[in-house]
């Protein structure tokens, strides 16, 4: 486990905190995509710079990459030796992002770029509800793709499992 993808289902299902954990326990840095994405005051990256920064960054001997942006799978996949997939329900993902946005009212986060607020608005939350089903199906039929091709899958439906898988890995 030196090439590590961790992604999910939905916003707020704790991709950022979940590799930050396990970088803490494995002493691999964590890229975030958020903060490649996004520049001060919420503005976005080229697409160009986006992945020219990610192709920098699978490079490397040992990364992991917290992030979905689906558009740039093609550029973590073929590197990745392993992928954590974290999908807890629809109800769990919109409670943490209301709650995300209320704890980081006026603030930035670690895991986005400097200048960026958090910030959330109805476009946001009906994109999270709207999209979370197709999603999840998506995803689930790419996580099959990755087993096929030989990659380490991790697929953690819930805090318990996620914790078991943390809890081990500190074991190991």
């Amino acid at each position: 486990m030196n090439k590590i993808m961790v992604i999910g289902v939905s916003a707020g299902v704790g991709k950022s905190t979940f590799a930050r954990r396990l970088s803490e326990l494995t002493g691999i840095e964590v890229t975030h995509l958020d903060r490649l994405y996004w520049k001060p005051n919420w503005v976005e990256a080229l697409p160009e710079e986006f992945s020219e920064a990610q192709q920098q960054v699978v490079q490397n001997e040992r990364w992991i990459i917290e992030g979905n942006y689906t558009g740039t799978f093609n550029i973590r996949e073929p590197h990745a030796d392993t992928v954590i997939y974290l999908e807890l329900p629809l109800r769990v993902c919109l409670y943490r992002v209301l709650k995300r946005r209320v704890q980081y009212h006026g603030k930035v986060r670690l895991d986005i770029a400097e200048g960026c607020k958090e910030k959330m608005d109805k476009a946001f939350l009906k994109f999270i509800v709207t999209t979370y089903g197709a999603r999840k199906k998506t995803m689930v039929e790419r996580m099959q793709r990755y087993t096929q091709e030989g990659k380490t899958v991790h697929y953690l439906k819930n805090r318990k499992q996620i914790e078991v898988f943390l809890e081990t890995y500190i074991k190991n």
